[in-house]
């Protein structure tokens, strides 16, 4: 489902304290339930939290883990949290264990001399 909500990444400001990164996030959060018409109080109970709580994560006036994971399940987009830390898929110290041992020297370099 595509919302018709222009989103753009919370850090993309620089120097955000931790108060105003809660309140773009609350914002967010907020604007993405109202585009789905739903009221707090009915969020609220697909999340398995209280309207209260709801109404402090969507202020930004501070919340639990628990309750930013359960707002994102009932709104499917539990994969926002993928973005938070993902994992690499490609390591390159894996890539130099793997690589086959070398053979043979490399040829020494030339040094022309230009005088």
């Amino acid at each position: 489902m595509f919302d018709a909500i222009r989103w753009e990444p919370i850090m993309a400001k620089v120097n955000l304290t931790p108060g105003e990164m809660e309140a773009a996030l609350g914002e967010k959060l907020r604007a993405l339930r109202l585009s789905r018409n739903l009221d707090q109080k009915t969020l609220a109970e697909r999340s398995g939290v209280s309207v209260r709580a709801l109404r402090s994560l969507e202020s930004g006036q501070g919340s639990t883990i628990k309750t930013l994971v359960g707002v994102l399940r009932a709104l499917g987009r539990q994969d926002w949290l993928n973005t938070i830390a993902p994992v690499a898929t490609i390591n390159p110290l894996a890539l130099t264990r793997e690589a086959q041992p070398r053979q043979r020297a490399s040829r020494a370099r030339r040094i022309c001399n230009a005088e």
